[in-house]
Protein backbone atom coordinates (compact mmCIF):
# COMPACT_ATOMS: atom_id res chain seq x y z
CA UNK A 1 0.00 0.00 0.00
CA UNK A 2 2.81 2.60 1.03
CA UNK A 3 4.79 1.31 -1.93
CA UNK A 4 1.81 2.41 -4.29
CA UNK A 5 0.97 5.37 -2.43
CA UNK A 6 5.02 6.82 -2.65
CA UNK A 7 4.82 5.74 -6.85
CA UNK A 8 1.70 7.78 -7.19
CA UNK A 9 3.49 10.92 -5.14
CA UNK A 10 6.75 10.23 -7.28
CA UNK A 11 4.24 10.63 -10.96
CA UNK A 12 2.43 13.18 -9.89
CA UNK A 13 5.56 15.11 -8.87
CA UNK A 14 7.13 14.80 -12.00
CA UNK A 15 4.33 15.68 -14.06
CA UNK A 16 3.81 18.73 -12.32
CA UNK A 17 7.34 19.28 -12.71
CA UNK A 18 7.22 18.52 -16.91
CA UNK A 19 4.37 20.60 -17.02
CA UNK A 20 6.08 23.92 -15.19
CA UNK A 21 9.02 23.45 -17.16
CA UNK A 22 7.01 22.92 -20.83
CA UNK A 23 4.74 25.94 -19.92
CA UNK A 24 7.52 28.49 -19.73
CA UNK A 25 8.95 29.56 -22.68
CA UNK A 26 10.37 33.04 -23.46
CA UNK A 27 8.88 35.83 -25.43
CA UNK A 28 12.45 35.70 -27.96
CA UNK A 29 10.75 31.79 -28.83
CA UNK A 30 7.84 33.01 -29.22
CA UNK A 31 8.54 35.48 -31.79
CA UNK A 32 11.56 33.43 -33.68
CA UNK A 33 9.71 30.35 -33.69
CA UNK A 34 12.50 29.00 -36.07
CA UNK A 35 14.98 29.96 -33.38
CA UNK A 36 17.55 31.47 -35.85
CA UNK A 37 18.59 33.84 -32.91
CA UNK A 38 20.93 31.48 -31.85
CA UNK A 39 20.46 32.14 -28.25
CA UNK A 40 21.23 28.87 -26.24
CA UNK A 41 22.44 27.05 -28.95
CA UNK A 42 25.91 25.22 -28.60
CA UNK A 43 28.80 26.28 -30.74
CA UNK A 44 30.12 24.04 -33.63
CA UNK A 45 33.41 22.94 -33.29
CA UNK A 46 35.97 24.26 -36.48
CA UNK A 47 35.16 22.46 -39.97
CA UNK A 48 31.92 21.09 -38.03
CA UNK A 49 29.61 20.29 -41.37
CA UNK A 50 26.45 20.86 -38.59
CA UNK A 51 25.06 17.71 -39.91
CA UNK A 52 23.79 17.13 -36.32
CA UNK A 53 22.04 20.53 -36.12
CA UNK A 54 19.06 18.74 -35.05
CA UNK A 55 20.46 17.18 -32.04
CA UNK A 56 21.77 20.76 -30.75
CA UNK A 57 20.83 21.60 -26.82
CA UNK A 58 18.38 24.75 -27.89
CA UNK A 59 16.39 21.78 -30.25
CA UNK A 60 15.82 19.75 -26.97
CA UNK A 61 13.98 22.17 -25.35
CA UNK A 62 10.29 21.38 -24.48
CA UNK A 63 8.40 18.46 -23.39
CA UNK A 64 9.00 14.93 -24.77
CA UNK A 65 6.73 11.58 -24.34
CA UNK A 66 7.07 7.90 -25.02
CA UNK A 67 6.93 4.46 -24.07
CA UNK A 68 9.88 2.28 -23.22
CA UNK A 69 9.45 -1.13 -22.87
CA UNK A 70 5.35 -0.64 -22.42
CA UNK A 71 6.41 2.02 -19.78
CA UNK A 72 5.84 5.18 -19.90
CA UNK A 73 8.53 7.81 -19.84
CA UNK A 74 8.14 11.83 -20.14
CA UNK A 75 11.20 14.61 -20.74
CA UNK A 76 10.90 17.97 -19.99
CA UNK A 77 14.01 20.46 -20.89
CA UNK A 78 14.06 24.21 -20.34
CA UNK A 79 16.69 26.45 -19.71
CA UNK A 80 19.25 23.82 -19.77
CA UNK A 81 17.23 21.96 -16.88
CA UNK A 82 15.88 18.74 -17.46
CA UNK A 83 13.46 16.12 -15.72
CA UNK A 84 12.66 13.01 -16.44
CA UNK A 85 9.86 10.47 -15.06
CA UNK A 86 9.37 7.11 -15.50
CA UNK A 87 6.47 5.19 -13.68
CA UNK A 88 8.69 4.05 -10.99
CA UNK A 89 11.30 7.42 -10.24
CA UNK A 90 11.94 11.06 -11.01
CA UNK A 91 15.07 12.21 -12.29
CA UNK A 92 17.01 15.67 -12.81
CA UNK A 93 19.79 17.40 -14.30
CA UNK A 94 21.10 19.34 -16.89
CA UNK A 95 21.80 19.38 -20.52
CA UNK A 96 25.10 19.45 -21.26
CA UNK A 97 26.82 19.56 -24.62
CA UNK A 98 30.03 17.29 -24.64
CA UNK A 99 30.67 17.06 -28.49
CA UNK A 100 27.57 15.83 -28.84
CA UNK A 101 24.35 17.09 -26.62
CA UNK A 102 24.39 15.21 -23.08
CA UNK A 103 21.65 14.85 -20.16
CA UNK A 104 23.27 14.20 -17.29
CA UNK A 105 20.77 13.47 -14.66
CA UNK A 106 20.41 12.34 -10.70
CA UNK A 107 17.17 9.96 -9.83
CA UNK A 108 15.60 11.03 -6.31
CA UNK A 109 15.55 6.84 -5.54
CA UNK A 110 19.72 6.35 -6.04
CA UNK A 111 18.62 4.52 -9.72
CA UNK A 112 21.41 4.75 -12.64
CA UNK A 113 19.79 3.57 -15.15
CA UNK A 114 18.88 6.55 -17.24
CA UNK A 115 21.54 9.12 -15.39
CA UNK A 116 23.91 10.20 -18.20
CA UNK A 117 22.31 9.95 -22.33
CA UNK A 118 22.58 10.89 -25.40
CA UNK A 119 20.83 12.39 -27.86
CA UNK A 120 21.10 9.67 -31.10
CA UNK A 121 18.83 12.24 -33.03
CA UNK A 122 15.99 14.87 -33.05
CA UNK A 123 14.05 15.89 -35.58
CA UNK A 124 11.76 18.34 -33.67
CA UNK A 125 9.14 15.54 -33.64
CA UNK A 126 10.73 13.01 -32.09
CA UNK A 127 14.18 12.55 -30.00
CA UNK A 128 16.10 9.24 -29.62
CA UNK A 129 17.94 9.34 -26.23
CA UNK A 130 20.50 6.29 -25.60
CA UNK A 131 21.47 5.89 -21.91
CA UNK A 132 24.86 4.20 -20.78
CA UNK A 133 22.70 1.70 -19.03
CA UNK A 134 22.10 0.31 -22.97
CA UNK A 135 18.40 1.80 -22.59
CA UNK A 136 17.00 3.64 -25.51
CA UNK A 137 14.03 5.97 -25.19
CA UNK A 138 12.04 7.49 -28.59
CA UNK A 139 9.72 10.30 -27.44
CA UNK A 140 7.23 12.53 -29.10
CA UNK A 141 7.13 15.86 -29.17
CA UNK A 142 4.35 17.56 -26.60
CA UNK A 143 2.12 20.53 -27.09
CA UNK A 144 3.40 23.28 -24.46
CA UNK A 145 1.60 23.11 -21.11
CA UNK A 146 -0.24 19.72 -22.34
CA UNK A 147 0.01 16.46 -19.95
CA UNK A 148 1.21 13.67 -22.26
CA UNK A 149 -1.50 10.71 -22.87
CA UNK A 150 -0.64 7.04 -22.18
CA UNK A 151 0.52 8.03 -18.71
CA UNK A 152 -0.63 5.29 -16.40
CA UNK A 153 -3.75 5.73 -13.99
CA UNK A 154 -2.63 7.08 -10.77
CA UNK A 155 -3.44 4.67 -7.97
CA UNK A 156 -5.82 4.49 -5.30
CA UNK A 157 -5.58 4.56 -1.82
Amino acid sequence: MHKVVRTGAVIIAGLVTAAALTGCSSDAEKSDPGGSSGAGKSSQAPGDSGSDSGADAAALEGGWAGKTDGKAVVLSVASGKAVLVTEQRACTGTVKDMGKVMLALKCADGDTGRTMGSIVSNDGKTVVVSWDSGTKDTLAKTRPGAIPSGLPDLPTP
